[in-house]
């Protein structure tokens, strides 16, 4: 398809991203028509459509995600109308969106994400004379069938048993009555799900004007079976998911797009990931082909001609066909100095034009503008999850009780002398027992720390008997696993003020050590508390680093060397390392060293000298992925919410610095007895070649510490207290359930909703979120709901505006 791009100013573009929220366009004779907001999510498979996402991001700059929505039964001038008015848009907000190509019923993560009520897929189009129509006075026919664990859709299916099955949900509309009909083999998760749609078509597509109902299979009433017919016996469920092959994150190549010689043509620059950043030049296009795992990249350079950047999606689709991919491959086509998280993973270091060094703080575009960066803070580190999650720490350190450490021995563990605690030798393996309390709750966490040179029998040991202390501990404690060299910031202050010691070998086993080399040399590193870790590296010169203190001891002398990057808290560290080490320190600062320091180092050599980059949590944001041997797949998240998390699932938390293991208490056995292995490979085929000794932090669901919870905006730690498919199911028993649409086009007395019995919005939230309440009344009557089941609620009063309730 040729696409012809002159740049056109529409009416909609004025509209067009000015405020931060989703804005959908359905394209109606070759023309741009805005779809009313709560009919966001529906897709009629016989149109394309445009949607703009707009971020606010902490700079006060303007984020744009621009999809194009390909339906199945579209026609080609439609679909080439979509990518004709995605370009000029583009070119309209300056071309700073991050383009994609949505096709129907293999949509982006991305894409998905913004519909947590599902997507719904109906039949017809434009062409058929169907509209988005919100109204409480349709009168309809339709099936809906609800699937998918992750991501959930309902597909318009014909009217008729011919389109049932046991083991998933349907919905039978009627316009004015709603009813979910669960089959007898679908799950709790699918039911969860179904419940959301219905929901959904009831408050936005009826504007709350509509009864829902649900039927059990075997106990459809006279007006169902008037419907469909006479029920015939059933086929069990379709299975929806296939396995992929997680080697397939692993292998990615990277080409040159050009049309110097007249033609598009694209050339191989790199075909083995992680590539080198400076591979890709502002002058030129480049298709970062990710084939295999379905993802197809176009990164836009800056001073690349408009041609090229124009053509990306045609180059994009291009290649698809010609390397025989998928049509339904996944595009995104990406600006310089925009790039995504998914994009940068393939990169062995990236570094954005705009991340400061040292303290600074930049901010960097990615997906999830939401995470605020939390600085540490020790006094009110007990009151805040973020905090907790961001630095690391559950607490600062001092614990409830005192720290246990075992020792490895053979297949048992043997307490550790109390006057070496904080000391760990290379040739061991450890067990650290750690009891704490946090915003009231009380935790444990099981550190499993393994020495590089440790035998494979003792790290084997070292996990077994952690298991069993765990299952003697009730099951609740957070298992961590840690490999010598990445040791978690928590870990380091532990210890009573005193600097973590990690040894590069030996053992502290009674008659079992070996003798210390003649010189040593450790390096000494704080967190963000000013907690302490001294690790015994290579006595070579280029062992040294400008940002840190380093202790050198040998047998003529030892000294204290200062980078210029140290810190007060790494320099008093090494004091206190001096003293475990049993020697006198005499101090010398960078760039004043005499011949016998570097005589003692094996001569002079380069080392790093350049400051430490400090904005983690934008190069690296987190990641949420479910890990399942029911579908093998591993499937983003870059919006969490605590609803992401499926009992019946392991999941998978990556915060780049380490990785939570998240094990649902409804998942089978193989998942749990898997879940390391699964966490330990998610590592190893990561495109970035990240570190294998990565920590891996095992939590269970009820359990999970405040550097788990504080990752996710508004956790509710009484969430899984209750049922969430019995909270969702209320509503199909509320006759008198009150709409948002209800409660903003009309004034209703509190004494006359609290008459109803069943109150669902939080006084607190609704007077936060624009409610004004007017008059006195007794309050202690109101229901008050968890937080997370008022989210969605709260999120649609600050789009609408402030809303009224008259006592």
């Amino acid at each position: 398809t040729e696409y012809n791009c002159t740049m056109v100013n529409h009416p909609e573009f004025e509209k067009a991203g000015k405020q931060p929220g989703l804005q959908v366009w359905r394209i109606e004779n070759m023309d741009l028509v805005p779809v009313p907001k709560n009919l966001h999510g529906g897709f009629y498979a016989g149109d394309t459509y445009l949607i703009l996402n707009t971020i606010k991001q902490n700079s006060g700059n303007l984020q744009y995600d621009l999809h194009f929505w390909i339906g199945d039964a579209c026609s080609m001038d439609e679909s080439g109308a979509a990518a004709i008015f995605t370009v000029q848009m583009d070119d309209f907000l300056g071309g700073k969106p991050i383009q994609y190509r949505e096709v129907q019923g293999y949509e982006s993560k991305t894409f998905v994400g913004y519909f947590k009520s599902g997507l719904k897929y109906m039949q017809g189009g434009v062409a058929s004379g169907f509209k988005h129509v919100a109204s409480g006075e349709v009168n309809v026919k339709r099936v809906l069938h609800v699937s998918g664990r992750r991501v959930v859709r309902a597909i318009e299916v014909p009217v008729s048993w011919d389109s049932f099955n046991k083991g998933d949900c349907f919905i039978l509309d009627f316009g004015q009555e709603i009813y979910q009909w669960c089959g007898s083999k679908c799950n709790q998760f699918e039911r969860l799900k179904a419940t959301s749609v219905s929901k959904d078509i009831r408050d936005n597509e009826r504007c709350g004007r509509a009864k829902l109902l649900v039927c059990e299979e075997g106990s459809e009433n006279e007006k169902m079976l008037a419907m469909l017919g006479p029920k015939p016996e059933l086929p069990d469920a379709q299975t929806e998911d296939t396995k992929t092959d997680a080697s397939n994150r692993k292998s990615a190549k990277l080409y040159t797009v050009s049309n110097a010689s007249g033609g598009m043509s694209v050339t191989l620059v790199a075909d083995e990931n992680p590539f080198s950043q400076s591979a890709l030049q502002s002058t030129d296009c480049f298709i970062l082909d990710h084939g295999s795992n379905g993802k197809i990249f176009v990164w836009k350079g800056k001073e690349a001609n408009k041609e090229e950047r124009s053509a990306g999606m045609k180059a994009a689709e291009d290649f698809i066909s010609k390397m025989g991919y998928p049509k339904h491959t996944e595009v995104q086509i990406i600006p310089e100095n925009g790039e995504t998280p998914l994009f940068k993973q393939f990169f062995k270091f990236w570094c954005d034009t705009d991340q400061t060094k040292g303290m600074g703080q930049a901010y960097v575009p990615n997906k999830i503008a939401k995470i605020k960066k939390v600085p540490f803070d020790a006094t009110s580190l007990h009151k805040s999850e973020a905090m907790a999650a961001q630095h690391g720490m559950v607490d600062d350190g001092k614990g409830e009780k005192k720290v246990n450490i075992w020792l490895i021995e053979g297949s048992d563990k043997v307490p550790v002398d109390p006057s070496i605690h904080g000391q760990f030798f290379g040739g061991d393996s450890y067990i650290i027992l750690y009891s704490y309390k946090h915003g009231g709750r009380q935790g444990q966490i099981i550190y499993i720390w393994q020495g590089e040179e440790s035998s494979q029998d003792e790290k084997g040991a070292s996990a077994i008997l952690a298991a069993q202390l765990d299952t003697e501990l009730g099951g609740s404690p957070v298992q961590v696993r840690v490999i010598q060299g990445k040791e978690p910031p928590h870990l380091m202050s532990i210890f009573g003020g005193q600097p973590m010691v990690v040894h590069k070998g030996g053992t502290s086993r009674k008659g079992g050590q070996s003798q210390a080399s003649a010189v040593r040399l450790f390096q000494m590193r704080a967190n963000p508390a000013g907690h302490t870790r001294a690790v015994e590296v290579d006595a070579v010169a280029s062992s040294l680093n400008s940002n840190d203190a380093f202790v050198l001891v040998t047998a003529s002398g030892s000294m204290l060397w200062l980078g210029h990057g140290t810190s007060n808290a790494e320099k008093t560290g090494a004091k206190k390392l001096g003293s475990i080490l049993g020697v006198d320190l005499s101090e010398i600062s960078e760039g004043t060293e005499g011949d016998d320091f570097w005589s003692a180092l094996g001569g002079k050599a380069e080392y790093r000298t350049s400051e430490r980059l400090k904005n983690k949590i934008d190069t690296h944001p987190p990641r949420l992925f479910a890990c399942s041997n029911k579908t093998g797949q591993f499937l983003v998240s870059f919006h969490m919410t605590q609803e992401d998390l499926a009992p019946d699932d392991v999941m998978i938390l990556d915060t780049w610095d380490q990785v939570f293991v998240w094990i649902g208490n409804e998942a089978n056995e193989d998942e749990k007895s898997e879940a390391v292995t699964s966490a330990a490979k998610y590592i190893e085929s990561d495109p970035a070649s990240r570190d294998k000794r990565t920590p891996i932090v095992t939590v269970k669901q009820g359990f999970e510490p405040p550097t788990f919870t504080g990752w996710f905006l508004g956790w509710d730690h009484d969430f899984w207290s209750s049922n969430p498919l019995e909270r969702a199911m209320v509503v199909f028993n509320d006759s008198h359930h009150f709409s948002l649409h209800l409660l903003q086009h009309r004034v209703l007395t509190f004494r006359e909703i609290l008459n109803q019995g069943n109150f669902r919005y939080s006084i607190s939230l609704l007077t936060l979120f624009g409610v004004v309440l007017l008059g006195d009344s007794d309050f202690s009557t109101v229901t008050i709901w968890p937080r997370t089941a008022l989210k969605s609620l709260c999120t649609s009063f600050a789009d609408h505006g402030p809303l009224f309730l008259a006592v």
